[in-house]
Order: structure tokens, then C-alpha cells, then sequence
């Protein structure tokens, strides 16, 4: 297969694993061969340690998955000290993102301020899904105010190029992801969590949906984004297959992230990494 160009790095092959899903490496490294593919996206960091949301934390459904972690995470330091440095050890060919997450713009500032150093960093993730307490809990990428102001705190911190993780329920992803350009995002990732519920599954009552569910959303979404902006897209949401994955690099994806089907079964990652390479 030949490699793909992306944030000034080349990706052996366009298969990531998805942020949160495979935590920093080390917990699927024992099952499979992480330099078998393109790279992985770290879960979330923020600047203090988080334990997350009550348990239970994940449920299955007909759909896919219901999911309210939390953002658990060790927090800056811990990632700075620890994960990243054994990651660096560990993923010699798959490049690395880090995904960050904060309740303020300073959250995020301080996190990328705290890693931007670091050579193992490909480039860092921004998740605009976050709650942020400063606008009455209303997340940052929900209004294009709110968009342009993180954006632009991260791009002023970063030494690294940033992609920006948008929601799918946006009114207009594609006017967002223009958003996310202007004030200096490298590359959009397409598409976060659809918000459900159902009684009694979490502990947090409601979470984030994903699985088989989001294939055709995201695919439309980055279809929208790709026809509207000229910057990369990261293709995420209900591939389980090479076919699935094609369908977003059909249309108009330059990598694509594996997240919840690798719950299920941690090779699936590697599988579609191989067969894609195969035609």
C-alpha cells in the first residue's frame, strides 16, 4: 500500500485506532502488533488525573455501543512521564495522536503547552465535544464562536499540527469544519459520539452512541466536509470492515479510525489494515 502524506509525516497505511478505544497502546499491545498500523489516537488527556463516570460505563445494543467513560485518564503528568515515553518505545512505525479534552480553553492549553515537545506526537487531536463550564456547560464546538476560540487557543500553544474531532449532530458540519480551518486546524476528524440514552444501562444515565450505527453518518459527513473545505479528513464511526473503510476513503477520507468494533475484537484493526493493502 502506498503511504499516505499527512500532518508532514507519512502513515504506512490509513488505519488508526480510534481515541479512548485502545487507551495509550499499552493495554491492546499484548494482542496485537501496533506497528502493523497506520497509528493510534490516544484516549483523552487532561491536565489533572480523572477517574470518570459511575459504572456501569458501557452498553451494548442492537445498534452498537453506549458509552459514558468520563474521560477517565491519568491526567498530564502521568502521560507526559509514562505512557507517552513507553508508547515512543513501543510504536516505532505507527504514528502517534493525542487526544485532548478540558472543561476551560486553559485545560486545553495547558495539556498541548505540556506535550507539544514531545517527538513521539504526530500531531494532536482537539475534542470539541467537551462541556465547556465557562459558556453554562454548552460544549465548545456547539456554536462557531465557540469553535474559533479553541481552535485558536490550541493553534497558539502547538508546536504540532492539530486535527479537530467534530460532533454529528451539528446543523452544519461542513460551515464548522470551515470554522476549525480558518483559525488554523490541520485536518478535521469526522465524526464523534451521537448523545443517547437508554434506562437503567449507565451509570451516568445518558452517553455517547457508536458502532455499526454511525457507518452511514459519518461516511455523509465527511462526503459534506470534504466537498466544502479543502483540509484532510480522519474518517471514524462504525467501520468494522475494509469495506467499511473504503466508504470513507471513497468519500474523500485520507485515514480512517477504528474504535468500538475493536472492543468486540482487538484485530479487527490489523485485519482491515491488511486487507485494504490487498486491493
Amino acid at each position: 500500500m502506498t503511504p499516505i502524506r499527512l500532518f508532514g509525516a507519512s502513515f504506512q497505511n490509513p488505519v488508526l485506532l480510534a481515541s479512548g478505544t485502545a487507551g495509550f497502546g499499552r493495554e491492546v499491545s499484548g494482542v496485537i502488533d501496533l506497528d502493523a498500523l497506520g497509528g493510534i489516537v490516544t484516549k483523552a488527556v487532561t491536565p489533572e488525573p480523572r477517574r470518570g463516570a459511575r459504572a456501569p460505563r458501557v452498553a451494548e445494543f442492537a445498534g452498537g455501543m453506549l458509552n459514558a467513560v468520563g474521560l477517565a485518564n491519568p491526567g498530564l503528568d502521568a502521560v507526559r512521564e509514562h505512557e507517552l515515553p513507553w508508547l515512543a518505545g513501543e510504536a516505532r512505525r505507527a504514528r502517534v495522536l493525542v487526544n485532548v479534552a478540558g472543561a476551560t480553553l486553559e485545560d486545553y492549553a495547558r495539556v498541548i503547552a505540556g506535550l507539544t515537545d514531545l517527538a513521539v506526537i504526530t500531531a494532536f487531536e482537539i475534542n470539541a465535544s467537551c462541556p465547556n463550564t465557562s459558556a453554562g456547560g454548552l460544549e465548545f464546538g456547539a456554536t462557531p464562536e465557540g469553535l474559533r476560540e479553541l481552535v485558536r487557543r490550541c493553534r497558539a500553544v502547538s508546536t504540532r499540527p492539530i486535527a479537530v474531532k467534530l460532533s454529528p449532530v451539528l446543523p452544519d458540519i461542513a460551515g464548522m469544519a470551515r470554522v476549525a480551518a480558518q483559525e488554523g486546524a490541520d485536518a478535521v476528524t469526522l465524526v464523534n459520539t451521537i448523545p443517547g440514552m437508554l434506562d437503567g444501562r449507565l451509570g451516568n444515565g445518558a452517553g455517547g452512541v457508536s458502532g455499526p450505527a454511525l457507518l452511514a453518518i459519518g461516511v455523509l459527513a465527511t462526503r459534506k466536509v470534504r466537498s466544502a473545505v479543502a483540509i484532510p479528513v480522519i474518517g471514524v464511526g462504525g467501520i468494522r470492515t475494509a469495506r467499511d473503510a473504503r466508504e470513507y476513503l471513497a468519500a474523500g477520507a485520507s485515514l480512517v479510525a477504528i474504535g468500538t468494533a475493536a472492543l468486540a475484537d482487538p484485530r479487527i484493526p490489523e485485519r482491515v489494515a491488511r486487507d485494504l493493502g490487498r486491493g
